[in-house]
């Protein structure tokens, strides 16, 4: 069976809580889509700081309102950093994320996003195939990209929220959101966002944005997911394709209404 939609309304309390807010997200992500990242955070009212040095990064992450922990580009130098702002955050009650881009082909980002999940993120967004690999299970990822249907890894998803305590979106052509035992739906969007780069890294920082918020995490996160698909829709409609679709969505997320979620 299903699981339900995520309200309408739901999505568009946490856009306006979002906006109030203006959370400083910090972004410690893969060097391809750094600026795509800012700009998607800064349109959609958030804040975005990318602070890389360990020594800085460990300093910062008590002062945002949220980590991002992103290894698309990971590095040793980068692995360091990203453990001693996520020791920094744990350490000051700050929320992070982790992204882990395509996990379970390569060791050496295997072996840290395992090591991650020991360090109690506040969410996990991943696409199926690498929720499956977290989750030790086996997907069928190639490379960033996925093989696997979002819903066949709904099970790995909460089994994964069950044991690390995080929710964990997989997200696909539907999205599925859950903390274990209950889930969220999200559909929306549409293919074009799979032909530009840094659309799922992008939604991490917002899912990192989101969890600052108060309430319900799960609404957060699943609210996050809705956003950006709705926003992705919009500028699918609006574009003629991957040239015209990054301004027109970055514009559909600065534009974005409480009717348009409702």
């Amino acid at each position: 069976m299903q699981p339900d939609l995520l309200p309408g309304h739901r999505a568009a309390s946490v856009l306006n809580e979002l906006r109030n807010a203006s959370p400083l997200v910090h972004c410690m992500t893969n060097a391809v889509v750094q600026s795509f990242t800012a700009n998607v955070l800064l349109a959609i009212g958030a804040a975005p700081a990318m602070v890389i040095e360990p020594e800085e990064a460990a300093q910062f992450a008590p002062l945002a309102s949220s980590v991002l922990i992103n290894i698309g580009t990971l590095t040793a130098d980068s692995r360091r950093a990203m453990l001693a702002a996520i020791d920094a955050a744990n350490k000051a009650s700050t929320p992070w994320v982790l992204d882990p881009v395509a996990v379970g082909g390569l060791t050496f980002r295997t072996q840290f996003a395992r090591l991650a999940l020991e360090l109690q993120p506040a969410a996990i967004r991943g696409n199926a195939s690498e929720i499956l690999a977290l989750a030790g299970e086996q997907g069928g990822g190639r490379g960033v990209d996925s093989t696997d249907e979002a819903l066949c890894a709904l099970p790995a998803a909460q089994k994964l929220a069950q044991l690390s305590g995080a929710i964990v979106a997989v997200t696909g052509e539907e999205d599925y959101i859950t903390d274990g035992e209950n889930t969220w739906r999200v559909p929306g969007g549409g293919a074009l966002m799979t032909r530009v780069v840094g659309t799922g890294c992008a939604l991490s920082a917002v899912v990192a944005a989101c969890c600052s918020l108060p309430g319900s995490r799960l609404d957060s996160v699943a609210a996050a997911c809705q956003l950006m698909k709705t926003a992705g829709g919009l500028a699918i409609a609006a574009c003629r394709g991957p040239g015209s679709f990054t301004p027109a969505f970055l514009d559909a997320l600065y534009g974005l209404r409480a009717e348009d979620l409702t």
